[in-house]
């Protein structure tokens, strides 16, 4: 009898939280559910935390995923966006840690690279690549779910490998070795 598995990803955002679920059997994944949740609506941003936490928690506690895989934040210009996406993170990563569930971050590219073999694919490669292997009959409007999905799928195809992290030794450091994540 194959060991089961359910696997939860999510692509942390404060305007739109990303989630996707898959159940892995064996060697082989089947698709659960995706779906977001808006936050645009709350102008406060304890609120929309406070959102992230609760929503997290009651998928954990409806789906009971045996591990998370979360899409790490980007490194952009824009100093405030990146601390807003690392709260996000933060929280959601704050109530897998709160049911001891393990966490595996994944960078952008990583999950592009594992889905699509190409770490620069768009949101609608990704989508289309997942549509295909998962056998969905359709895509959402927003690609947020499909983001969280591919975080999912991507823990699958790295069998929940981390990531290594870098050594850095300063800020220039950081910078110069990460260029081509910086946008």
């Amino acid at each position: 009898m194959s060991k089961e598995k359910i696997i939860m990803g999510i692509d942390p955002g404060t305007t739109i939280m990303g989630f996707g679920i898959i159940k892995v059997t064996g060697s082989t994944m089947s698709f659960v559910q995706m779906n977001e949740l808006l936050l645009k609506k709350y102008s406060d941003p304890f609120t929309k935390l406070k959102h992230i936490y609760d929503r997290t928690i009651s998928l954990i506690d409806t789906y009971h995923p045996d591990e998370i895989a979360i899409e790490a934040p980007f490194f952009g210009k824009n100093v405030q966006s990146m601390l807003k996406l690392g709260r996000a993170q933060g929280v959601a990563m704050a109530a897998g840690l709160s049911r001891q569930i393990p966490i595996t971050e994944y960078f952008p590219k990583k999950i592009k690279m594992a889905i699509t073999g190409n770490g620069n694919a768009s949101k609608e490669q990704v989508a289309k690549m997942l549509q295909s292997i998962l056998q969905l009959e359709s895509l959402p409007k927003n690609l947020d779910s499909t983001d969280g999905l591919a975080a999912a799928v991507c823990h699958f195809y790295n069998n929940g490998r981390m990531e290594t992290s870098k050594g850095y030794s300063g800020w220039a450091s950081f910078v110069k070795q990460n260029e081509d994540r910086i946008k």
